[in-house]
């Protein structure tokens, strides 16, 4: 294929790809990406009541 009919291909998927535009389902790609909810806290340590820490026996 010579260098005017690559470009030409190319062009013309450039120009496909440019005017694509899919539909975007936003609460799936929330759910994929694990938004955490209003009621839930990712910074709560919940295994924080189980176990002490190493420096907290030691007084110093």
């Amino acid at each position: 294929m010579g260098r005017g009919r690559q470009k030409a291909k190319h062009t013309k998927i450039a120009r496909e790809l440019k005017s694509f535009s899919p539909s975007v389902n936003y609460a799936a790609l929330e759910r994929e990406l694990g938004h955490p909810g209003d009621d839930q806290n990712e910074y709560v340590d919940k295994w924080a009541d189980q176990y002490t820490d190493e420096y907290e026996g030691e007084k110093a």
